[in-house]
């Protein structure tokens, strides 16, 4: 197990500073000011610290003529990668997704397959490998979305 550690016997954890005249008064301006002016000090030349930088964020945001990226609230969407195995429905295919579990009790891996019908602008044939995204609702068994075409199939 582990000794604990006498008072006398040196740590490898930091010494607290010390404290003089000078770093008492530098403490007793305020926290927020202090830390705008270590931020200023860190930042480069000519880049916009971090209170500027975010009001600028939030003045361009609104106006989508400026350029700015409009981010949505939706978060990250799951994505998977496979292969159309059908593409015989008018703007949907069925994308097989291979992947390798562990067994539990033989320690080797299988594969597991699963299809999900996904919703194709893009035109992708048979044996295309694609890249689908998770969406809302589009019918009743389709919530995936073909967002590009990986590789194309060999003719």
């Amino acid at each position: 197990m582990f000794r604990r550690k006498k008072k006398d016997e040196p740590t490898d954890a930091p010494q607290a500073p010390e404290i003089t005249s000078e770093t008492a008064a530098d403490d007793t301006a305020t926290p927020a000011a202090s830390a705008a002016a270590e931020t200023d000090a860190a930042a480069p030349e000519g880049s916009a610290t971090a209170s500027e930088s975010a009001a600028g964020a939030e003045s361009t945001n609104g106006a989508p003529g400026n350029g700015a990226t409009k981010k949505s609230g939706r978060g990250n969407r799951v994505q998977k990668v496979g292969t159309v195995a059908s593409d015989k429905m008018q703007k949907t295919v069925i994308v097989r997704v291979d992947r390798q579990v562990l067994h539990p009790k033989y320690r080797r891996y299988v594969r597991r397959t699963s299809k999900f019908m996904a919703h194709d602008d893009l035109g992708a044939t048979v044996g295309d490998r694609v890249r689908i995204v998770e969406t809302r609702p589009l019918s009743a068994k389709k919530r995936w979305r073909v967002i590009e075409i990986v590789q194309k199939a060999a003719k």
